[in-house]
């Protein structure tokens, strides 16, 4: 069944007379409108795009199974026109509760007078989760595109060049071969501030031995890739980082087998975190197993200990466990995977390698 047609189907089953889409890779997923602003109002029967002039033109070519309506001064009173010309007053409207400011909500309240606005959570953040093969094609083209930036870094690396070079020089060769964005900002951080799972990439010169943590990735045809590979450029300087490597490769290899469909998100990251634990640095490994990717670069499903929802088929997941170490070091090792009947297919390509000769 079609996403449009699964979210009517959802509304029918709660009850409500339309539905107000305002998150913009949910209003994306469901038109094809790659514009930055443009609500959409649903309902049993018809579907509406209302965006402004700027975007009008690009709407036209990119969703033309939605009928356009432009604003023309302020949404709120572009979409009152269109809640009476529906004769949507006295009905139920829901809206996306997780994605509404309360100052949106507020206005629409006072503009939309005698509609009753129903809060919903994460209805169309639920469908994205399940990927269809075309979106499954553009996440394969933009993990080939890392695959190969990342190779081009073993080879390209040196002691003496700082962080923000190397994540400079990711950049410069996705962008050079197709990718219209970063999945988000390149993270690129050696020795010790490899320690801190989401650091800040600086200009800290990478020296000889030091472990570097590179977490990238890219958007290709809408579709983000997430790649996370350490090593250490020349002999590693500290005694236990082979040691670590390894851990958190088996932490890695262990939840690539077992995760199945219909895992528990809590069950899966498990699988990677009780080698980890086992090992004796459960508490250096704080973040959870893995998320969801697609057209945003963390959706769900979700792994982590606190969350019991099961992992669909079609789900596109990462599995990215991880030892942290304080003042020294970080490892983290992180593929994107395909949920399929017969278990998981990994699609990152590029190697995982300890140690960079250099």
């Amino acid at each position: 069944m079609a996403a449009l047609d699964q979210l009517r189907q959802k509304m029918t089953d709660e009850g409500l007379d339309a539905f107000l889409v305002t998150q913009a890779h949910n209003r994306r997923y469901l038109t094809g409108f790659s514009g930055s602003a443009g609500v959409l109002l649903i309902t049993p029967t018809e579907q509406f795009l209302a965006t402004d002039s700027r975007y009008y033109e690009r709407a036209k070519q990119e969703a033309p199974a939605w009928t356009l309506v432009k604003v023309l001064q302020r949404a709120e009173e572009t979409l009152l026109e269109l809640i009476t010309q529906l004769v949507l007053k006295g009905k139920k409207i829901g809206f996306e509760a997780d994605s509404v400011t309360v100052a949106q909500l507020n206005k629409w309240g006072e503009t939309f007078e005698g509609v009753e606005l129903v809060a919903t959570d994460n209805w169309v953040i639920e469908l994205r989760a399940t990927k269809t093969e075309a979106e499954v094609e553009a996440i394969r083209k933009a993990i080939s595109l890392a695959d190969q930036a990342m190779l081009h870094i073993y080879n390209w690396i040196q002691p003496g060049m700082t962080e923000k070079e190397v994540a400079w020089e990711l950049e410069v060769y996705m962008r050079t071969r197709g990718a219209s964005a970063l999945s988000f900002e390149t993270i690129v951080a050696a020795a010790e501030n490899g320690a801190s799972p989401h650091a800040n990439t600086s200009d800290r010169i990478i020296e000889y031995g030091d472990p570097v943590v590179i977490d990238m990735g890219c958007v290709v045809d809408d579709y983000c890739s997430d790649l996370t590979r350490t090593f250490s450029v020349g002999e590693p300087r500290h005694e236990n980082y082979r040691e670590i490597w390894q851990i958190v490769l088996q932490a890695n290899a262990a939840a690539a087998a077992g995760i199945e469909v219909g895992i528990p998100g809590n069950e899966a990251d498990a699988l990677a975190r009780k080698i980890i634990e086992g090992a004796g640095y459960g508490d250096n490994f704080g973040h959870s197993l893995g998320h969801g990717v697609g057209l945003y670069i963390h959706e769900y499903p979700r792994m982590s200990k606190i969350v019991e929802a099961p992992v669909e088929e079609g789900a596109v997941i990462t599995i990215e466990p991880g030892i942290y170490l304080p003042g020294a070091f970080g490892v983290r090792l992180e593929d994107v995977a395909l949920v399929t009947k017969e278990g998981i297919e990994i699609l990152t390509g590029v190697p995982k390698i300890d140690v960079l000769a250099r």
